[in-house]
């Protein structure tokens, strides 16, 4: 199994895994107005490989903050992915993005999975 290098701006590292039935994009440690930009450059790399087919699975396990340009770059993408017809999902959200989502009314628009995606070898990451 072979992964791209983490991307590290700040205190973030995002990595996209192109699985069998997903693209996964794993961001790890805080995402705020400083890092925000890595996660919404990792989500246009996904979307560019998903399709109605091929979900986005945002793999939240390792996030330990998320503040508002976070839930704009989820948002930012979710309509992207809108466009072609693809799903983006969350997985594993901890409870403080949990509650951002509940607070702001958007946790109706991201489907939620309780564990991160691990379906088959990569095939572009």
């Amino acid at each position: 199994m072979v992964e791209r290098p983490p991307r590290e701006v700040g205190g973030i590292h995002v990595v996209v895994e192109v699985l069998d039935r997903t693209v996964a994009v794993r961001p790890v440690g805080e995402i705020d107005i400083e890092t925000a930009s890595s996660l919404r450059r990792a989500l246009t790399e996904a979307l560019a490989q998903a399709s109605p087919a091929r979900a986005v699975v945002v793999d939240c396990s390792r996030l330990t903050f998320c503040d508002s340009s976070a839930l704009n770059a989820l948002l930012t993408a979710r309509r992207a992915a809108q466009e072609t017809d693809t799903v983006i999902r969350l997985a594993a959200p901890n409870h403080q993005l949990q509650r951002l989502l509940e607070m702001t009314g958007a946790l109706p628009l991201f489907p939620v999975d309780p564990d991160p995606p691990t379906d088959g070898c990569i095939l572009r990451g």
